[in-house]
């Protein structure tokens, strides 16, 4: 079930690049089910928090109308970046499923704002989510990275960070 999830998230990836954003997507599922989706727009509507893990947040928090969503898993077609983590710490989510891990190379080209860590801050924060990697979709979503940065030829905007 995990993998048919994170799968999802990979598909939101794809489709943030087809709508002109960076190659990242979300699905938050509550209960076995699908309760939102989030693709990665921020510099297109020039938010700077429109990450696809906090679209699909946002969403979700919408739907359920709450801003509790105890429960709920976040999929992620990447590792979350700091902002992300904490939305979702704040949103009450106990789990976080990603399916690519952050590179120094990402770090470098911006797409992250340093090498911190997640799971070490997550040890240290008053409520600790679980945070899994699983592997089956990095292959995918590193070459969907390198195929986008083609796209966008070979300087990448700094706006255009996820």
């Amino acid at each position: 079930m995990n993998l048919e999830f994170l799968n999802m998230a990979v598909e939101q990836a794809k489709k943030s690049v087809e709508m002109g954003g960076f190659p990242a997507g979300a699905v938050v599922v509550k209960n076995g089910k699908v309760i939102s989706r989030g693709v990665s727009l921020g510099f297109l509507l020039n938010d700077p928090t429109s990450h696809a893990e906090t679209a699909s947040i946002r969403e979700a928090c919408k739907k359920l109308k709450t801003v509790d969503l105890s429960g709920a898993v976040l999929y992620a077609s990447l590792q979350p970046c700091m902002m992300c983590f904490f939305v979702a710490n704040w949103a009450g989510i106990g789990k976080i499923v990603y399916g690519c891990r952050k590179t120094n190379e990402m770090v470098k080209k911006g797409y992250y704002a340093g090498n911190n860590n997640i799971e070490e801050v997550n040890r240290e924060n008053n409520r600790q989510m679980e945070l899994l990697f699983l592997a089956g979709v990095e292959d995918e979503m590193l070459a969907l990275i390198k195929e986008w940065e083609e796209k966008q030829g070979e300087t990448v905007r700094d706006d255009e960070v996820i």
